[in-house]
């Protein structure tokens, strides 16, 4: 009997460490990703402004690091910490609700898909020039950035939201969550679910909502004792 018991309980805490590991690697990995990118010129620069950028070799091998290496590691470590928190849920000892757990994982996937797509876009001006000797073209590689930044800021964004209000639904049904972070997740994920903006720094709430949620499950896994 007391061989059958462990096995949960081991299961539990290997996933909630699990978990909590690969949402702060994301959340890291995504944050100096994105400010990495978020350097490449934009709508609002000038020709000369942009010719200089990817005629810079440094400026073109950290963009191609971020957005061919970090940016796709930061989603790899994403769809492992959606696995192992819903494993961490589902043994937690509450009945999931099947619907806001089909909801989280299908917005986990398209937020990642996302994601990749605008690292890609923005990505794109200095793979060409790096990898195949190609001319810049000011233009191209502006509207390229532009479509980067509406698809990773306001896209990518809305669909987090409801990564994160699927989230603070599981939490609060299940009780694996405590109460007063259920509730500021909903405020975090209607944020970003109704803003509509291009600044950047908004992007940065969520990496920083996963955060919190990782140090919350390291906290609640320290005081069961498990």
């Amino acid at each position: 009997m007391v061989a059958t018991h462990a096995a949960p309980v081991v299961g539990v805490r290997t996933a909630a460490i699990t978990a909590t590991g690969l949402g702060i690697v994301h959340a890291v990995l995504y944050v100096i990703s994105f400010w990495i990118l978020h350097q490449v010129p934009d709508g609002a620069d000038t020709d000369q402004t942009v010719l200089g950028y990817y005629l810079d070799p440094d400026h073109r091998r950290w963009v191609l690091i971020a957005g061919i290496y970090l940016m796709p590691l930061a989603a790899i470590s994403f769809i492992w910490f959606i696995t192992t928190l819903r494993m961490w849920i589902a043994d937690h000892g509450h009945p999931e609700h099947a619907l806001f757990s089909n909801l989280q994982l299908a917005a986990g996937i398209v937020y990642v898909t996302l994601t990749l797509v605008a690292a890609a876009a923005f990505t794109v001006g200095a793979a060409a020039v790096e990898l195949a000797a190609a001319p810049v073209d000011p233009s191209t590689v502006r509207a390229f950035a532009q479509f980067g930044r509406l698809l990773e800021v306001m896209v990518a964004m809305r669909i987090a939201a409801m990564f994160v209000l699927a989230t603070a639904s599981i939490g609060r049904y299940t009780r694996a969550l405590p109460t007063w972070f259920t509730v500021v997740s909903v405020l975090i994920g209607l944020t970003l679910l109704l803003t509509a903006t291009l600044d950047a720094r908004f992007a940065l709430l969520f990496p920083v909502w996963l955060f919190a949620l990782c140090v919350i499950i390291l906290t609640r896994l320290r005081r069961s004792g498990t």
